[in-house]
């Protein structure tokens, strides 16, 4: 059984999908405040957050933030159908997912597993990659810049070890959006520039990734 944590002020949305994915091997847990919702988190161990980004107190953005300040825990971000605008900002700020309003809870089931199972996946190649400035230890999903341990989000460590395991490749905007998310999910090119340069700010002072103009990225870290 899954556990959910969903911070929604929307209660008739809470009890559907209380009950829906119940039947799905996911139990949700709802707060519509975002201080209890971050007070539960603190509390308590889940495997996901569903994240609205219209709340009460302070909107869904900051929630999002305040939980990355501490937390790599996968977060769906709930927005308004058409806003992109909103898909942009939660990626930037550490979103793993998003979804527009209003949605099929077959859907989020969907989404919910992916991110979870993404997170939870172990590479059958377990040794570690080691290169001047970061070490990605696969075994214990643990990754160091000069012996500092840096949180990363599932999609961020994802996108780390793409690149990482095929240096000096060049992963085409359209591949590596295949590659991480799967081609039945809603996506845009602008999503990888933000996930890059999310990734590239947290190894900093490490520089391994390369923009390849013309085509996407390339991991370039020198092997240690």
């Amino acid at each position: 059984m899954l556990d959910v944590l969903l911070i929604d002020d929307d209660d008739k949305l809470a009890t559907v999908l209380i009950e829906y994915c119940e039947k799905f091997g996911i139990r949700i847990r709802s707060e519509t405040l975002p201080s209890k919702g971050l007070e539960r988190l603190g509390r308590n161990h889940f495997d996901a957050v569903i994240l609205d980004v219209m709340l009460p107190e302070m909107d869904g953005f900051e929630v999002c933030r305040t939980i990355r300040r501490s937390n790599p825990i996968p977060i769906i971000m709930l927005t308004a159908r058409g806003e992109v605008t909103d898909r942009v900002v939660g990626l930037e700020i550490g979103a793993d997912d998003y979804l527009p309003k209003p949605f099929d809870p077959r859907e989020l089931v969907a989404r919910i597993n992916t991110i979870v199972k993404r997170k939870r996946a172990t590479p059958n190649d377990t040794d570690a990659l080691i290169f001047e400035k970061l070490t990605i230890d696969r075994a214990q999903r643990e990754v160091t810049v000069e012996g500092k341990s840096v949180d990363l989000t599932t999609m961020e460590y994802q996108l780390l070890i793409l690149l990482a395991s095929s240096p000096g490749k060049d992963f085409s905007r359209d591949d590596i959006l295949n590659r991480l998310k799967g081609t039945e999910t809603e996506l845009f090119s602008r999503s990888v520039d933000i996930l890059v340069s999310r990734l590239r700010s947290k190894l900093a002072p490490a520089t391994p990734i390369k923009t390849v103009y013309g085509s996407g990225y390339a991991f370039v870290g020198k092997p240690r």
